[in-house]
């Protein structure tokens, strides 16, 4: 897992060769964010995605976020990453 601890959240970066594989990554954690109903902070753009997660009514990083970090591992996987 590409999972670090940073400012009370759990990030994982992407480097992607172009937009629509970076695109793509977001598309695949639409799905299981929806589930939980517990959506992360994504920025993405030409070669570049970062997504953070933390629980913000909880101030910080909890179970619900080591969850769908592990969702999304497995989201993008096929993707290649």
């Amino acid at each position: 897992m590409s999972w670090i601890e940073q400012d009370g959240c759990l990030v994982r970066e992407f480097r992607t060769p172009d937009f629509m594989t970076a695109f793509r990554i977001v598309t695949a954690v639409v799905e299981p964010s929806e589930a939980m109903n517990h959506h992360p902070d994504i920025i993405f753009g030409w070669g570049h995605v970062r997504i953070a997660l933390t629980t913000h009514d909880a101030g910080g990083i909890t179970q619900k976020d080591q969850q769908l970090a592990h969702l999304i591992d497995e989201a993008v996987q096929p993707l290649g990453f």
